[in-house]
């Protein structure tokens, strides 16, 4: 959907330009969302700024759904691309439904139907219509402003958005909201995106695709879980830290990586055959569940093996499970927390589906690693 074809921009005069951005080729599939990271004046955002022509490059192309952008008007172009910016840039007297229809009013659309698309994104992002069409933006929390700013570049339906560190002046916990909502809303809408940040958890949860640049050159383009796992050289695995291991937690869902060998007793059973069985499948733990299959409790082996009795009189309750819809990094935390070696892994309905353990979550991270 978005191709760079070595796009390169300098600045200054002819004969010593600096090179901001060197000779760029990307190539970004329809519906996704590739960040572009880097250290300071790397070009991340430069390179950005010649998608929709607010930077003019030097020499190289853009072409996007198959045209050359080159070919179109400037203002036309950047009418049909969404852009949202850190500062979010609402005008302050308008209200939020006339500034989310900024562009659908520049383009001619009904007012009916554009108003109608304000009180539909509003919803979307789970803000009331009723309560927010009519207020100015100082009515509204940073949070709820830096919404806004993303409905308004998605009011005209653009078949692509360009987002500036658009959740970079959100404190953490909205931060990590916005997030959220914008990830479960980019499944409904599937826009292609660049989204430049200088936050690599922020790269790894939104990504699809992440480019990292150096000097003006694109150093490595991959999937958060290839660029983690196989960097492509020493200033890559420098820029992700010694701890990439663990930032790929994020990225392996529980559901992927539980096992499902797991181990169930019953309270009335004795301590002795629960051991047996623990044994024979070489299971660290078994499990009670009620009727309708939760997770009441947890016998662990160590337990069994110095105890005698029904295993009532020694499980411990189980405090707490993580979905399988969750990723390892929920797991991993849940472990720490509670100390528990053997972490159950729990369906919709809270019905026991796997287990997880320290050994499970070592492997799943070692899988793709290269020696």
């Amino acid at each position: 959907m978005i191709r760079l074809e070595n796009l390169t921009k300098h600045f200054g005069p002819a004969h010593n330009p600096f090179v901001a951005v060197d000779n760029v080729n990307l190539d970004l599939p329809t519906g996704e969302i590739c960040v572009l990271l880097g250290p300071s004046g790397c070009g991340k955002t430069t390179t950005m700024k010649m998608i929709n022509r607010l930077i003019q490059p030097t020499s190289g192309k853009v072409f996007i759904d198959g045209k050359d952008t080159g070919t179109v008007d400037a203002i036309e172009l950047r009418r049909s691309i969404g852009y949202v910016i850190q500062q979010i840039g609402l005008f302050p007297n308008k209200t939020i439904e006339e500034n989310i229809c900024v562009v659908p009013d520049l383009l001619g659309w009904d007012r009916r139907k554009s108003r109608m698309r304000a009180k539909e994104l509003l919803e979307l992002v789970g803000l009331q219509p009723d309560l927010f069409l009519k207020r100015y933006p100082k009515e509204l929390s940073g949070g709820q402003q830096q919404r806004v700013g993303v409905l308004r570049a998605l009011a005209a339906d653009p078949p692509v958005m360009l987002m500036d560190e658009p959740f970079g002046a959100i404190d953490p916990i909205n931060r990590e909201v916005i997030q959220e909502e914008f990830l479960k809303m980019q499944k409904t809408i599937r826009k292609t995106i660049i989204f430049v940040s200088h936050d690599l958890d922020e790269a790894v949860k939104m990504a699809d695709r992440i480019a990292i640049f150096r000097g003006g050159k694109l150093e490595q383009y991959a999937t958060p879980d290839d660029l983690l796992a196989r960097p492509a050289n020493s200033f890559i695995e420098d820029f992700l830290g010694s701890d990439r291991a663990l930032k790929r937690l994020r990225l392996i869902p529980v559901r992927n990586a539980m096992q499902t060998d797991f181990i169930t007793v019953q309270n009335s059973d004795s301590v002795e055959s629960a051991l047996e069985r623990m044994r024979s499948s070489g299971s660290a733990a078994a499990f009670v569940l009620d009727a309708e299959g939760v997770p009441q409790s947890l016998l662990s082996a160590q337990v069994a093996g110095a105890r005698s009795g029904a295993v009532a009189d020694h499980a411990e309750p189980v405090k707490g499970a993580v979905p399988v819809s969750g990723d390892l990094r929920h797991a991993v935390s849940l472990m720490f927390a509670h100390d528990m070696p053997l972490l159950p892994c729990v369906d919709e309905g809270g019905r026991l589906a796997g287990v997880m353990s320290y050994r499970s979550i070592v492997h799943n991270l070692g899988h793709g690693e290269t020696a």
